[in-house]
């Protein structure tokens, strides 16, 4: 099915992104009301006609997840009651990543939670960026397109020119797949720390499997969150010699006290996308560098509206 038309629409989360891809793709976003009555509940309202347009409506479940995840469910119903013709989520971040399965007793599955929810607000498909756990795409009966920011991440990494060994370093047992994929495309080493998490944002450092005494060590991971984690390893591969730590990660999240631990760290850089929007605090810290993920989301977005692969833009 061809859509002549094409519609853009971002809730509060992802403005900014949003005008990015419009400016990238020559199309500006749709022409909406959203705010709050004064108790708090949503309006919104679609300002123009989108009968039978394929439109791509954007929010990250970012802090404050709740309410960005009610923004795009009452965005993606209006669309619906509007007679969009195709509704893609377009959500670079998916909030409730991390509660993918029962991993104790009488907890809930919250990301299938959130996928029902966004399949009974009448979207037809989802785009969505480096899901922490990748089976959620299993959660969804409705195609999900799952971008990896590796290119853009490898690329940059490449482009700072990096003098010395590098050793790709993965955070966790669980990011091995990911910290392998880029130290193949780096032609560097590989090293693993072994973590043990007994609460949540809580973890400790036990062992760091590989050599990383006298190398350039680069932490890679999907989602830095209180920065705990982060800030630990990067004392530890410091303490076991590491030259330099980097980090890069996709998402910022960024919540309580990480803007300070970063700042306090011993990291030379830490590099993210924009997936997530940075705090004032976060924007004025010297130590975290930015790219934008707007290229990738665009050129899936005009793959999606023409129907052609969206494979290509994998690693």
């Amino acid at each position: 099915m061809r859509f002549t038309k094409i519609k853009m629409f971002a809730g509060s989360s992802n403005t900014e992104l949003a005008n990015k891809i419009g400016h990238y793709l020559d199309i500006p976003l749709g022409k909406q009301l959203l705010t709050t009555f004064s108790d708090g509940e949503i309006r919104y309202q679609i300002l123009e006609n989108i009968r039978g347009a394929d439109i791509f409506t954007f929010q990250s479940l970012s802090t404050d997840v709740n309410f960005h995840l009610m923004e795009l469910l009452i965005m993606g119903d209006a669309v619906r009651r509007a007679s969009g013709g195709r509704i893609t989520a377009v959500i670079p971040y998916y909030g409730y990543a991390r509660q993918d399965r029962k991993d104790r007793p009488r907890v809930p599955i919250t990301s299938r939670l959130i996928a029902d929810l966004i399949v009974a607000a009448g979207f037809d498909r989802v785009l969505t960026v480096d899901l922490h756990a990748p089976q959620i795409q299993g959660f969804f009966n409705i195609p999900l397109d799952n971008l990896m920011a590796a290119p853009l991440l490898i690329e940059h990494l490449e482009r700072m020119d990096i003098e010395g060994d590098v050793v790709i370093v993965s955070p966790d047992a669980g990011g091995v797949e990911r910290a392998r994929a880029f130290a193949e495309k780096l032609g560097a080493y590989l090293a693993i720390v072994d973590k043990r998490r007994y609460e949540p944002n809580k973890a400790e450092l036990r062992h760091i499997i590989g050599k990383v005494k006298d190398k350039i060590a680069i932490i890679v991971d999907d989602i830095v969150d209180t920065a705990g984690t982060l800030t630990n390893t990067v004392e530890a591969l410091l303490r076991k010699g590491a030259k330099k730590v980097y980090a890069v990660t996709t998402h910022a999240v960024l919540s309580g006290p990480a803007i300070e631990r970063i700042k306090k760290s011993n990291i030379e850089k830490l590099i993210v996308t924009d997936t997530v929007p940075l705090s004032e605090e976060g924007k004025k810290c010297e130590k975290i560098e930015v790219l934008s993920i707007n290229p990738l989301l665009g050129e899936a977005i005009r793959s999606i509206h023409e129907e052609t692969s969206v494979s290509r833009l994998f690693l």
